[in-house]
């Protein structure tokens, strides 16, 4: 990510960033480290991987779950900036098990707003990635779903996103704890793991670069051009984290989306194209707790981070990390 593009944290200030060894996470992490910052990862490394987390940054193996080694943490790194990171990011597990879903996202996360407003906590600001993709719900034919719509959550995993951002405000209002809410559309890049059940992006570049068939998941019915999704490169999402974590944000809540509606056929068909090589394209049933339609506002967005990276960049800039690790 070329530095002129990210905003600087003014003065240096140290930050703790859960889920930095993830996809999205790591790439926060080195934008903080290329302006300067202090930087510390907590990650359990379920899904996270060691080797994402620059050589710069403080490593904590800890599970947010863990209340103790939690405070343990703040106790020795001493953050004055958190960025919320860490999730269980999958809604079709959190349809399978919303047990695990509601002790990861909002019980871990309710440890760490504990610790960050523990006494002698020198913490000063939170920054949370939330999910624009899931807590709206369905969004209607030829409209976008801005900061001000009306939550419509139909998986847990949404439910206790949007449930974790209430206990926000509670963390604001009763412990003055200030922070900000990023939305995030579906975010994709370089780094994004393909082998698990979120990141169509990434699945789809490691089938085609294996030339495998591409499965395109029914929006209504099998046949379909498949759901609709807002595509952020993940860069921009970076931007947004800095953004926020210096207190450049008016709103407490922000969604991070393009406001470009992509069907899974077209980006199927977009990502074929980037690569080069012809592989099918199979349609598939419906999947649980897949929305329809998702699209949102990027009125807010633009403003506070001018422009972002289009689609077709985005994937570019995608296929040579996926390919350059091919070799």
């Amino acid at each position: 990510m070329p530095i002129h593009k990210i905003r600087a944290i003014r003065p240096a200030v140290r930050v703790l960033v859960t889920g930095g060894a993830g996809f999205i996470g790591s790439h926060i992490v080195e934008a903080l480290l290329l302006t300067g910052h202090e930087v510390a990862v907590l990650d359990n490394l379920s899904s996270g991987r060691r080797e994402n987390v620059p050589a710069a940054a403080r490593f904590y193996q800890v599970d947010l779950r863990d209340r103790e080694a939690t405070s343990r943490v703040f106790s020795d790194f001493g953050p004055q900036r958190v960025c919320h990171q860490a999730a269980q990011a999958s809604v079709a597990i959190s349809v399978r098990e919303p047990h695990l879903d509601a002790d990861i996202n909002l019980i871990g996360g309710l440890n760490l707003l504990d610790a960050c407003t523990a006494r002698g906590s020198q913490v000063e600001r939170v920054v949370f990635a939330s999910t624009g993709g899931a807590i709206y719900g369905e969004v209607p034919e030829g409209h976008r779903a801005g900061e001000n719509t009306a939550p419509a959550p139909i998986s847990p995993y949404a439910i206790h996103k949007l449930a974790f951002e209430y206990h926000l405000e509670v963390y604001r209002t009763h412990r003055q704890l200030p922070a900000t809410t990023l939305r995030y559309a579906n975010v994709y890049g370089p780094r994004q793991d393909p082998h698990g059940e979120a990141g169509v992006v990434a699945i789809f570049f490691d089938r085609v670069l294996a030339r495998q068939a591409l499965r395109v998941n029914a929006r209504r019915a099998a046949g379909d051009a498949g759901c609709v999704r807002d595509y952020v490169f993940v860069s921009d999402v970076a931007r947004a984290n800095l953004l926020a974590l210096d207190g450049g944000l008016k709103e407490t809540v922000l969604n991070v989306g393009t406001g470009t509606e992509t069907s899974t056929q077209e980006l199927a068909q977009q990502i074929i194209r980037v690569v080069g090589q012809e592989v099918p394209i199979e349609f598939g049933p419906l999947r649980p707790g897949d929305i329809e339609r998702s699209l949102l506002d990027p009125t807010r967005t633009q403003a506070a981070l001018g422009a972002l990276v289009s689609l077709a960049d985005g994937l570019r800039k995608t296929y040579e990390f996926y390919a350059q690790r091919q070799r």
